[in-house]
């Protein structure tokens, strides 16, 4: 009985924590910015991540990234888009569906180390699941920082070779996955860093993505 009852209030108070969560604001809404460095957040409903220009002059992500400097289809990427979440999921778990349960408990009990997995674009173009924003050079900057030291150090070699897609790199970082912290939470936690308007508490892709305006349409 009281593990159904943990079990219960864990499906139905955690969706409400994050929703409510999600929604007390940190940061101010910030001011209009017409000079500086334009962003993408992403989502696939699920994870969420930050679309960023591989080179500029805050940041050069050749430099960290190795898979930054190999071309796509022919062609040398442009944007780089980083999300950070659970090694066991981000490599070898291609769907849900394909997610064990043994994974599945030990993550919410225990959670996991993390990844970031690192996408590789050519000129992304803006819509619903990529929406710009556009950044101060300074909060870039911040932003940027944050998310280096999130990256394992450099003792080790940082990337690894396999996950579930192919056409992503997959890198050792920094951090503990939980329920309690997941790979959307850390995406706010970047995007907080740079200034954007975000909520306190972010499990869901969803309570990202609220904060962003899509971009208008024609």
């Amino acid at each position: 009985m009281a593990t159904g009852a943990a079990l219960a209030l864990l499906v139905v108070g955690f969706p409400l924590a994050g929703w409510i969560g999600s929604a007390i604001p940190r940061n101010d809404a910030p001011a209009p910015v017409t000079d500086g460095v334009e962003i993408m957040v992403e989502t696939n409903g699920v994870h969420t991540g930050i679309v960023m220009p591989i080179v500029s002059p805050e940041m050069d992500w050749r430099a960290l990234l190795p898979s930054a400097a190999l071309p796509v289809n022919g062609r040398l990427p442009t944007h780089v888009a980083v999300g950070w979440g659970e090694r066991e999921v981000f490599l070898n778990v291609p769907t849900w569906g394909d997610l064990r349960p043994g994974t599945a408990l030990r993550i919410a009990t225990r959670g996991g180390a993390p990844v970031m997995r690192v996408s590789h674009y050519v000129r992304p173009a803006p819509g619903p699941d990529h929406r710009p924003v556009m950044l101060s050079r300074e909060d870039y900057g911040r932003m940027v920082e944050a998310i280096a030291a999130s990256l394992a150090d450099e003792a080790a070699p940082r990337q690894i070779l396999r996950g579930t897609n192919p056409r992503d790199a997959y890198y050792r970082a920094r951090g503990h996955y939980t329920l309690a912290y997941t790979c959307n939470n850390w995406v706010a936690d970047m995007l907080a860093q740079g200034g954007v308007q975000m909520g306190r508490w972010t499990p869901f892709a969803g309570g990202v993505m609220k904060w962003i305006e899509p971009p208008s349409e024609g």
